[in-house]
This record gives C-alpha cells, sequence and structure tokens, in this order.
C-alpha cells in the first residue's frame, strides 16, 4: 500500500518552480496528485519543465478524498477564498506568504483553519537557513548571553519591469510593496529570533525609482518587547540589491547574519562562521534567483507536521505576528509618531 501523502500544487505561476524541485527531492516521502491551474498556457509551460498530473478544476482536487493537502501558490488576494474551500474540504494547507492582502482577512484564514481542524503552514523559507538555524540554538543555549540590540537591512532591487506585471504592488492584489512582498521574510526571521516588537516610528515612501501604489523604502526605529531597540531598513530601490542583513548585540557576543552566512563574534576572542551557499538570493533583478533548498526544507516540515499531527515550523498565527509588525510600520510611516503593534 503507498501510504505516502499525497499534496497537490494550486496555482502554477512564478512561485511554483521552488516548491516543484523540492517536491521532485522528495518523492520518497509524499506524492504530487495534482498541478492545477485555470491556464492552460500556464499548465502547458510547467508540464514542460515537471512531469507531474495536471488538473483544470479546482473541484477535482477538493473531491478527491485521497488527496491529504495543498500547497497554495496563488496571488496574496485570492488566498482567504481558496483556502476555505480546500479547508472545508478536509485539506491541510501549505500557503504562501505573505498569508492575505490585510490582517483582517489574515486573521480569518487562520482562524477558519483552526475550526476545521486543518493544519495550516506558511512558506516563510529564511527559518531553515543553516546559518538562521544556527543562531537559534545560541540564543536559545543561553551562551551568548541576553541581546540588547537587533536590527534588519533589506537592501533589494527590482527593475520598474518587475512593477510593470498587472497588479504587482498594488494594494488590491499584493496587499502592499516592500514589506509584505519581500522584506516579510527577513522581518519574520527576526521575530523568530528576537521575539515581537512593542512599538515602531517609522517613515514609509514610494521613491521616484518606481511606479508603483504601494511603498518600495520603509526606514524605521522600533522597541522590542525586552526593551531592546534596534532598526529595520526596507527597499527595492537599491540597485543592484545586496544580502538582507540581520544584526543582534548580546552581552557576551555580537552577530551578523548575512543573506545565508553567519558571523558570530564572541567577546573572549572565540568566532563562529557558517558560509553562505553563494546563491543570489533573490536580492537582484531575478527574484527566483536562490536554491530550492530552503523550500524544500519547509515542504518536508509541513508532509512531516500533518503525518505526525504536530504544528509545523511556521504556523498562520506566528505569520499573524510579522503581519501586525508590517501594519504598524506602515501605519506610522503613514502618519507620524509612535505606533504600537498589535498585539498576539
Amino acid at each position: 500500500m503507498n501510504r505516502r501523502p499525497r499534496i497537490a500544487l494550486i496555482g502554477l505561476g512564478m512561485a511554483v518552480t521552488p516548491h516543484a524541485r523540492g517536491l521532485l527531492d522528495l518523492a520518497d516521502q509524499v506524492e504530487v496528485a495534482y498541478a492545477f491551474s485555470p491556464s492552460e498556457a500556464r499548465r502547458s509551460a510547467f508540464a514542460q519543465r515537471f512531469g507531474f498530473p495536471l488538473c483544470d478544476r479546482l473541484e477535482t482536487i477538493l473531491d478527491d478524498a485521497s488527496v491529504t493537502a495543498v500547497a497554495v501558490l496563488t496571488p496574496a488576494n485570492t488566498h482567504l477564498d481558496i483556502v476555505r474551500r480546500c479547508a472545508a474540504a478536509g485539506k491541510h494547507v501549505l500557503l504562501e506568504k505573505p498569508i492575505e492582502i490585510s490582517s483582517e482577512r489574515a486573521h480569518e484564514l487562520v482562524a477558519l483553519c483552526r475550526r476545521a481542524g486543518v493544519t495550516l503552514g506558511i512558506v516563510l523559507q529564511h527559518r531553515f537557513r543553516p546559518a538562521g538555524m544556527a543562531l537559534t540554538e545560541r540564543i536559545a543555549s543561553g551562551e551568548l548571553g541576553a541581546w540588547v540590540n537587533c536590527s534588519a537591512t533589506i537592501r533589494l532591487w527590482r527593475p520598474q519591469a518587475y512593477y510593470d506585471e498587472p497588479g504587482r504592488g498594488t494594494l488590491a492584489r499584493d496587499g502592499g510593496g516592500v514589506l509584505l512582498s519581500q522584506g516579510i521574510h527577513t522581518l519574520d526571521l527576526m521575530l523568530s529570533l528576537a521575539g515581537p516588537v512593542e512599538e515602531v516610528m517609522a517613515y514609509a515612501t514610494t521613491t521616484p525609482v518606481h511606479r508603483m501604489e504601494t511603498e518600495d523604502l520603509v526606514c524605521a526605529a522600533v522597541r522590542f518587547a525586552n526593551g531592546a531597540l534596534g532598526t529595520i531598513e526596507a527597499t527595492t530601490a537599491a540597485y543592484p540589491g545586496a544580502a538582507e542583513r540581520i544584526e543582534m548585540a548580546f552581552v557576551h557576543a555580537g552577530a551578523t547574519l548575512a543573506g545565508t552566512s553567519l558571523q558570530l563574534n564572541y567577546h573572549d576572542g572565540r568566532r563562529l562562521s557558517v558560509e553562505p551557499d553563494h546563491s543570489a538570493g533573490g536580492t537582484g533583478a531575478d527574484p527566483m534567483a536562490f536554491p530550492h533548498d530552503y523550500h524544500r526544507a519547509v515542504m518536508a516540515d509541513f508532509i512531516e507536521a500533518v503525518s505526525s499531527g504536530r504544528e509545523p515550523c511556521v504556523t498562520g498565527e506566528q505569520a499573524l505576528r510579522v503581519h501586525a509588525l508590517i501594519d504598524a510600520l506602515i501605519d506610522a510611516g503613514r502618519r507620524g509618531g509612535t505606533v504600537r503593534v498589535a498585539p498576539d
């Protein structure tokens, strides 16, 4: 008997490639039942690269009781409606970030999955980078001492052609700009390392570099729940793009995460390095210029969580925290002053 769980891919656009490659690597753990898009052109293009079964109706997936889970890889403004139907059909859901285009819709989505009793995992793959995992382990061990400062710098490049795609960078389809579409990954990792942000002061703007509805530059000062201070800078106007950075100061050490690398310098002279994987990291004009290793890790964690009944590494509730931080940054950038981050 084939005991592998069966998963269906929903959405065959730009986001599907690292997921599909990851599923090929995990063929001994999970079976791809369907790859769905309503677009014949996208199904045809996908079929030229991957040999998974195709379907042209969402109902095919929903009505197939053998399908254990779905990976929803569609634009953010479609997530709530698709996930509602999948959860009603008893399918566990792995959802591409962001959860939805607004925190209100995101909360509704997370709540409906809880009510339906289905597992919800969010694709925030920076959590699975070895460098970040190494720093997480050392923070948890207590060897670094208390942390006193944490700052995130996200200096990416997207040409105007990127935003010329219909709907991209709009509130209606994406829900936001650099924070919700790009910075969310680094901000999620930052929160997983440093804990919640309590309040922010920020500027947010759209620079002359881009013609777009939403923000492409945000600069902020933040105060964390433990009283520590930090800064956040995020932009897609920094040609040619650079690795995202999270820098932390501890009582006994200093740490810098730069893309997929870690430099940890102890006050006693010891050093720890995690070397980068040498991928471009999606920091420049090609947003998909990164290896699929971390998406594979997200998928493997999700499948194991579904099979064992535990929570995935990044739950819906955890992802709501980064949505709340982004809301506060945008709110502060629009009206000035100090804005408190909504509690969990």
